[in-house]
């Protein structure tokens, strides 16, 4: 495909017209800040394209109308924050449990609750982990600039299709909200209906969308098998992106807009001969775990950086047993400086990492993983420095 001239456009609207782009035709949703420029582009130019755009009553309507969309084989999307995306998780696992296809974007916001309309990553756990019942998994990309929020759109209904299961586009407030240029590959050609699909008609009569087995033995085997379509994406779907990486020997690690701020603090403590580099997840689930473990082998120290208090942290420490990782959060919209990952990296350099967490910018936490060597890995991705890969 190639690719039109680069336009300025906010996050939100570029990843509505990524889904026109990659042949999504219906969007069902309800606005909330910050993501409400993803409903009201939508209502603008999915019916110019064709499409249907539905603001529904409540996010619990939004996520069962993409079920009944993707049941007939359509790609369908909804998008939301915080608290919207809690009201749709029985929605999404319903969606897994019926093996259908469908891409929610979450734009974050400060919580617990109603919070405030500040750039948060606290919704982390409840994505990642599966905020819904059952034994489930979405898989979950993070973008962390405006063009990703077109590339990672876009990726997020091939990968929808091929594992048919929900996929999140998950960002936080800044990377919605920012305006920066971004171009787009050429619209792709027209899908046939899945053969899975219903439709009403007489061929289709022996499909079958539903995610209730009440035979237990059925429901184990159904479940079974969702587990194995699960290991598959593990092994394949994996993503990150690496920044001067190759020689560190200190490691930050963070994701959206931290990554971007992480960039710069390193530049900074590189020309203060700091050894240190940047690793980003952009798939959040599958997490990257095999290529964060192998460059570990060769790093000393581990700094995460997020904008909640440690969540993606508890995956990092997870996956490095025998590392002692450091973590840095800030809270409530507010995001960490670069000086404030200046100092913090510099500190350490002067302080044992068995000494009292520092307190700059935000709780610094030392988090000790015992030992006992990584889990074994599920795959052999490769990435350099300055650039990226995917398993």
């Amino acid at each position: 495909m190639t690719a039109s001239a680069a336009r300025l456009l906010k996050g939100n609207e570029a990843c509505v017209r990524a889904a026109l782009v990659a042949g999504c035709r219906s969007f069902y949703g309800y606005p909330i800040t910050p993501a409400s420029e993803i409903a009201e582009a939508a209502a603008a130019l999915f019916p110019a394209a064709g499409g249907t755009f539905l603001q529904a009553e409540s996010e619990v309507a939004a996520i069962q109308m993409v079920y009944g969309a993707a049941s007939a084989g359509e790609r369908s999307m909804t998008a939301s924050s915080g608290p919207g995306i809690s009201l749709m998780q029985e929605g999404i696992s319903y969606l897994a449990g019926a093996e259908l296809p469908a891409v929610i974007v979450d734009i974050m916001r400060a919580g617990p609750g109603l919070g405030n309309l500040g750039p948060e990553q606290g919704d982390y756990h409840q994505v990642v982990k599966g905020g819904g019942h059952g034994t489930y998994r979405t898989l979950v990309l993070a973008p962390a600039s405006v063009q990703e929020m077109v590339d990672l759109t876009t990726a997020a209904f091939e990968l929808a299709d091929r594992y048919r299961n929900p996929v999140v586009v998950l960002a936080d407030g800044i990377i919605g909200q920012m305006v920066e240029p971004a171009s787009f590959p050429d619209p792709l050609p027209p899908r046939a209906t899945p053969d899975w699909a219903v439709d009403g008609t007489a061929g289709r009569r022996r499909n079958l969308i539903t995610s209730i087995h009440l035979e237990h033995p059925v429901q184990e085997a159904h479940e079974e098998r969702l587990q194995e379509k699960y290991a598959r994406a593990e092994k394949h779907e994996q993503r990150w992106d690496l920044y001067r990486a190759d020689d560190a020997d200190v490691l930050l690690v963070g994701y959206g807009v931290v990554a971007r701020i992480l960039k710069s603090a390193i530049d900074r403590l590189r020309d203060r001969g700091v050894a240190v580099g940047l690793f980003r997840p952009v798939s959040l689930w599958p997490f990257p775990a095999v290529a964060l473990q192998r460059l570990a082998q060769r790093i000393r120290r581990v700094l995460v950086v997020e904008l909640s208090n440690g969540q993606m942290v508890e995956d990092v420490q997870r996956l490095l047993a025998g590392h002692t990782i450091s973590f840095l959060g800030r809270m409530g919209g507010m995001t960490p400086s670069t000086e404030d990952i200046v100092e913090t990296v510099m500190a350490r350099q002067q302080v044992a990492l068995t000494s009292l967490p520092l307190r700059r910018g935000g709780p610094l936490m030392s988090l000790s993983v015992p030992p006992g060597g990584p889990p074994a890995g599920t795959g052999g991705p490769k990435g350099g420095s300055g650039g990226s890969g995917r398993g």
